[in-house]
């Protein structure tokens, strides 16, 4: 009888060991949005910092493989673009036939098994972006974009959309088992638009949802036991055909097991997202599916864990369970690194680094004052106005022998680095004296080409009411502090228009929504709009510098299709700004002052910048506090 109960007994275990074989642990981790950001290094302030940078995020990616066994690494995209470096290798001293490129010789140590491309990677032009794919250490993926096939309509992939790799994975026994892994890439669809120059009659796009939707059957058929939706695009509550952020809604498609989210730079799971349907920013899930989106510039790792279970029958892998977390490499109350850079990634982007550093200290004329962007939103800033004066310049110069030359240029430019998402270290502040090229591009942080629309004096107008979108509806009969900004309202697409003179009246409703239509037809924001000195004639022409992503239909500009470009320059902005500077020889920034905000007797406004920006208060502004995040918040009466 003994005997037999001790058999039974180790039948039992026998029994139990053989089921815990099937659970597989696997983690899936993800970079996103890095930028060109392989170091902790700010460029524009040519000295290194420990909040951003590839080098953290890899010792943090180095640790969460050592936690569990098996694991999986993929970026998503927005890699070869965003500082100086980026640049260098793109433009100055551009990359070799064959030659790696230093964002993926560093990606090459930590052994990345896939990478998604996003809207920046076309910054460049195809040329260039094939180069680094074909030299890339990881295979890249891209669902939605197809050739154009001479018409206008999808041809083939342009890229290759889907993989299904296999990996052997362990069990928590240590038994192996091979997973088909499916990885699927996704961009915003409207990079037609907003790299139109580069690559209109070449590239076609297709909507997000519906390309998931289509690939997802195949992949499952050809054998993928999980998929994972690497998706260039933000989480937002709501979806429409053809939209850009579209992650929530990805996760509703059957067959997709996780989706990796980008393009936003902001976190999830995390507080921002708390409100969305179906969101759990504990366990970080939507519709009970694991997402993740890891910040920018290296300064998050996102892990997701899945627990696999395997049934021998049917021979089919199932997610038992799941979830999602974000590690940053930065705490911002303590002011600190959380973890130490790993080396590797030094060495592997060291030549080009150097070269970086050599190009950016290069001289291009002198600077009598300090320029800082800490007041742009509220003020006409220097920062802004110089790129108004380049544009202005260039685009008069370059029209002087056209059907053009004696109409009446304007210049539309926004404040690229205005805090916001980016942080609190996200200004301009350039000391006076020597004016380098790494200020160049902290003016002027995109690679933009210059461009020149013709326009109405009506749809001058329109232009600055959609940018009035930039504030807040301010009850004038309150008393107490109103938030002035709204931070969903990218400070890139705040346009000030040099060569008119305006008020902004921000108690007056935003006349137009955040997709760029019209949502209160009687609303009017931009008050006393005046050219030489008289009200501005709605029917009079006009030319208008910008950049090419606006003058694309970049921001959803009312009157901005593309259709009336007058002007595309191949010349980047910041080459029209080094020009601009290189013929003053000396810089005096000022502002002209041809805007402001319309006064609000008794109203006080709260507006929210760097600690830096009391060292250059405007009349009628005070600190109030500085938070925890970094910003400072200012009360301004006027």
């Amino acid at each position: 009888m003994h005997k037999h109960i001790t058999l039974m007994t180790a039948l039992l275990l026998g029994s139990a060991t053989l089921a815990s074989a099937q659970t597989v642990e696997l983690r899936i981790l993800e970079t996103t949005d890095l930028h060109t950001s392989a170091l902790g290094y700010d460029y524009y302030q040519d000295k290194p910092t420990g909040e951003f940078g590839l080098e953290y995020t890899a010792t943090l990616i180095n640790n969460a493989r050592n936690e569990k066994r098996n694991s999986l690494l993929f970026d998503n995209g927005d890699l070869i673009q965003g500082n100086p470096l980026g640049d260098y290798v793109a433009r100055i001293k551009p990359l070799a036939d064959g030659q790696m490129h230093p964002m993926h010789a560093a990606m090459s140590v930590l052994k990345y098994d896939a990478a998604n491309l996003g809207n920046h990677e076309f910054n460049y032009g195809l040329p260039f972006l094939k180069q680094i794919i074909d030299a890339a250490p990881m295979p890249i993926v891209s669902a939605n974009t197809y050739v154009d096939d001479g018409t206008g309509n999808p041809g083939a992939n342009a890229f290759t959309p889907y993989l299904i790799q296999r990996h052997t994975v362990y069990d928590t026994n240590g038994r192996p088992y091979i997973i088909n892994v499916g990885i699927i890439g996704l961009l915003p669809p409207q990079i037609v638009q907003w790299d139109k120059s580069n690559l209109d009659g070449k590239i076609v796009t297709a909507d997000i949802v519906q390309t998931a939707q289509k690939f997802i059957p195949q992949m499952k058929a050809q054998g993928a036991d999980i998929i994972v939706a690497i998706a260039h695009s933000g989480i937002t509550a709501d979806y429409t055909p053809g939209q850009e952020n579209v992650a929530t809604e990805l996760t509703k498609i059957p067959g997709i097991d996780v989706v990796l989210s980008g393009h936003s730079h902001q976190v999830f799971p995390g507080p921002v997202y708390k409100s969305i349907p179906g969101a759990d920013i504990t366990k970080g899930t939507i519709n009970g599916k694991p997402v993740v989106m890891a910040g920018f510039w290296g300064n998050d790792l996102g892990i997701v864990d899945l627990k696999l279970d395997y049934d021998r029958k049917t021979q089919k892998w199932t997610i038992q369970d799941s979830s999602a977390l974000v590690r940053p490499i930065w705490d911002a109350t303590a002011k600190k690194n959380l973890v130490t850079p790993d080396p590797r990634i030094a060495r592997a982007v060291k030549t080009a680094h150097e070269g970086t550093l050599a190009y950016v200290r290069g001289k291009v004329a002198d600077l009598t004052a300090p320029i800082n962007s800490y007041w742009a939103l509220v003020q006409d800033d220097p920062s802004v106005q110089l790129v108004n004066s380049a544009q202005t310049a260039y685009v008069k110069a370059a029209l002087a022998d056209t059907q053009y030359k004696d109409l009446p240029v304007l210049s539309a430019a926004a404040p690229f680095k205005a805090g916001g998402r980016a942080g609190a270290s996200y200004y301009t502040d350039i000391p006076a004296g020597t004016l380098a090229i790494k200020n160049v591009a902290d003016l002027y942080v995109y690679p933009n080409t210059v461009q020149a629309v013709l326009i109405t004096g009506a749809q001058v107008q329109e232009w600055l009411e959609r940018s009035a979108g930039q504030f807040k509806q301010i009850d004038p009969t309150k008393t107490e502090p109103q938030d002035l900004i709204d931070t969903s309202f990218p400070t890139y697409n705040f346009d000030v228009i040099d060569g008119v003179t305006y008020e902004i009246d921000v108690t007056q409703p935003n006349r137009y929504n955040s997709k760029g239509e019209v949502a209160n037809a009687d609303a009017h924001r931009i008050k006393n709009l005046t050219y030489m000195g008289k009200p501005i004639d709605p029917n009079q022409q006009f030319v208008i510098a910008t950049n090419n992503y606006r003058a694309s239909g970049g921001g959803s500009f009312p009157g901005l299709t593309g259709k009336n470009i007058i002007l595309a320059a191949p010349d980047e902005t910041r080459q029209a700004l080094i020009g601009y500077f290189n013929q003053q020889k000396t810089i005096n920034p000022t502002a002209d002052g041809n805007w402001k905000l319309t006064p609000i007797p008794g109203a006080t406004l709260l507006y929210t910048s760097s600690p830096n920006a009391q060292k250059y208060l405007p009349a009628g502004a005070t600190l109030t506090k500085t938070r925890e995040d970094g910003f400072a918040e200012y009360t301004i009466k006027n």
